[in-house]
């Protein structure tokens, strides 16, 4: 039978983990006053989160591959909970950034499991429905993160954005417990097999590692390069010798086996792609209403809600489209609608006012939203049945590196030309071409193999 429970659950895990990446952006000011930090270390309250979401995404989707689910939903929900209260609950800067490490890392285990829950919740038929509620509650928890963090600090204080985790959580666990069954797994663990154990091994440790230093690289790299000369750019090198160390470790095969299918690589691209465009326009467009004082702080919160608002009423209909006719061409569709809005957004005016920046916005959220569904059902039901954990946690990855380089590359660009309004337009003009990327990726992928659905839905059809 159909588990809409476990869909439901996912769904709000999602919208949860990822309303905290943004919502934090919020309460720094505040949290500066109270602890007494500067900008420089409260902005570790962000990347503190972030970080573990790059480094350890890779690994806990393998660690999926061999644990039970319920299993790992319990644990993964739990601890994102109680390292919420330890956010809420510190009595200093250094504690809230340690516990913001522990929340990033549980949301990666978290994010990584979502895909593989929605996958085997439902039968094929039904999936893409399925799998694009999921996929629009996300964006939708990173865009309503500001609003909310807001009005929770405004009525009842900042630690409260992060213990009202605490009730959610417990409700995701209620709702996934009793929708999956006890030990449930893809293969039985060997005794004395390392790779098949609930404790990290020291592979896990140097992967993790690996991956956090070339995502530190990176980061460091687009953060410093705008704000002290592009000649920090070439700090990203430091990534390429990391990321090559990764990329031949035996840890790293799942992935490689993975990326090497047919038709793997496109999904991946294209939502990377996709996410690092969007995230461009969501962090640029409230600079430019702000500094062209066309718009009051409350209408520029009103004119990024466009971009959700159109998300939600197109993503159903992209998961029905994906279910009735074809996948691939919804999401190349919706892929195309995204960077039609953002091309229509460069031409950016210093007197172009919310209305001018609404309706552009409505038209990247109505593309986001047909293609964030389809592209990950595509993703998930082409993946091989062994590595659906491992395909979860790529695709998440793929999302995460998209949100995290999307304001920096932005920020960079924009920089360059003194952060004027030309240099406004050409940070447009760099997510209308990732946006263009991601419509190409997808028209020039190799066509997959047939799939197999009965494999993934063993345990749906069990239930």
């Amino acid at each position: 039978m159909n588990r809409w429970r476990l869909v439901a659950a996912t769904g709000i895990a999602v919208f949860m983990a990822q309303l905290d990446v943004t919502v934090v952006n919020v309460v720094l000011p505040t949290i500066e006053d109270e602890f007494g930090a500067g900008p420089s270390v409260a902005e570790w309250v962000v990347l503190g989160y972030v970080l573990p979401l790059i480094a350890l995404t890779l690994p806990a989707g393998r660690w999926l591959d061999q644990v039970g689910r319920r299993e790992a939903l319990a644990v993964s929900v739990a601890g994102f909970a109680a390292a919420s209260v330890a956010v809420g609950l510190a009595p200093g800067i250094g504690w809230m950034i340690a516990a913001r490490v522990v929340q990033g890392a549980f949301a990666a285990v978290l994010l990584a499991l979502v895909p593989v829950l929605t996958t085997i919740a439902v039968r094929p038929e039904v999936r893409g429905r399925a799998m694009a509620v999921v996929m629009t509650l996300g964006p939708l928890g990173g865009v309503t993160g500001p609003a909310l963090g807001g009005l929770l600090i405004e009525r009842v204080g900042w630690p409260w954005i992060f213990i009202l985790n605490v009730p959610v959580s417990v409700l995701v666990i209620a709702l996934g417990w009793s929708s999956l069954a006890a030990g449930d797994r893809p293969a039985p663990a060997q005794a004395g097999d390392p790779a098949k154990s609930w404790v990290p091994g020291r592979a896990r440790l140097v992967e993790t590692a690996l991956l956090g230093g070339a995502a530190i690289a990176l980061m460091l790299a687009l953060s410093l390069g705008a704000g002290h000369g592009p000649g920090w750019l070439a700090l990203a090198a430091a990534a390429v010798p990391l990321t090559l160390a990764w990329w031949r470790l035996p840890d790293g095969r799942p992935v490689r086996e993975l990326l090497r299918a047919p038709g793997m690589s496109g999904p991946h691209l294209a939502l990377l792609a996709e996410m690092a465009a969007v995230m461009s326009v969501q962090f640029l467009i409230p600079f430019q209403l702000q500094r062209s004082g066309t718009a009051t702080p409350a209408e520029i919160g009103l004119t990024m809600l466009a971009f959700p608002a159109a998300v939600m009423v197109t993503g159903p209909i992209g998961g029905a489209l994906a279910d009735r006719f074809n996948g691939r061409a919804v999401a190349i569709g919706g892929a195309a609608a995204v960077t039609a809005g953002l091309v229509l957004l460069v031409p950016v005016g210093a007197g172009w006012g919310p209305a001018d920046l609404a309706w552009r916005l409505a038209v990247a959220g109505a593309g986001a939203g047909l293609f964030a569904g389809p592209n990950q059902t595509i993703a998930m039901g082409r993946a091989p049945r062994h590595l659906l954990g491992t395909t979860g946690a790529t695709t998440s990855l793929a999302r995460q590196l998209g949100v995290a380089l999307g304001p920096a590359l932005a920020v960079t660009t924009w920089s360059l030309t003194g952060y004027g309004i030309e240099g406004m337009r050409a940070a447009l003009g760099l997510a209308a071409l990732l946006g263009a990327a991601s419509v190409l990726v997808q028209v020039r992928g190799v066509r997959s193999r047939p799939v197999v659905e009965a494999a993934h839905v063993t345990e749906s059809n069990r239930a």
